[in-house]
């Protein structure tokens, strides 16, 4: 397994951008998608940053890092965004080497925690993060916000 960077990899940034649309995407998203991974090739911001589990060749995962996850917790940042293991490979903790990846580009970063958006309870306390607010989203609904010092 195999822990891609987009940003130091841009050959995968089509199938990346694909990929992502693939799980995360639809009609008024998938803009979003591509976009956000273009624009992070090109800035010197250290965010964001887009990520690809491969097995071999095959996708098998993804994640971002991104400034905010569509969130009301403004004040926070940054935020890990749109993991995603595919079912064939789910159980083995796959989703721990994107994310452990992710926080150790955060602590490179000098960011000294990280957060994400959940409604999942159970599967990111196995991985150093704790519950510590409800956030808003600008469409409606809320998220469980989670934090993992670094």
């Amino acid at each position: 397994m195999t822990v891609i960077s987009i940003r130091e990899n841009p050959t995968f940034r089509e199938r990346a951008v694909r990929y992502f649309q693939s799980k995360w995407g639809n009609e008024k998203l998938n803009d979003v998608y591509e976009d956000s991974i273009a624009r992070s090739m090109k800035t010197e911001s250290p965010l964001p940053q887009w990520y690809l589990l491969t097995d071999g060749e095959k996708i098998i995962g993804c994640a971002g890092l991104i400034t905010n996850d569509f969130i009301s917790c403004m004040d926070l940042s940054p935020w890990l965004c749109a993991l995603y293991i595919e079912e064939d490979h789910r159980g083995r903790s796959l989703g721990n080497l994107l994310i452990s990846q992710i926080k150790a580009d955060t602590a490179n970063m000098g960011f000294p925690t990280l957060y994400l958006c959940t409604d999942h309870i159970g599967y990111y306390e196995k991985y150093g993060f704790t519950y510590v607010a409800t956030g808003y989203h600008p469409w409606g609904g809320s998220s469980r916000v989670y934090e993992c010092v670094l």
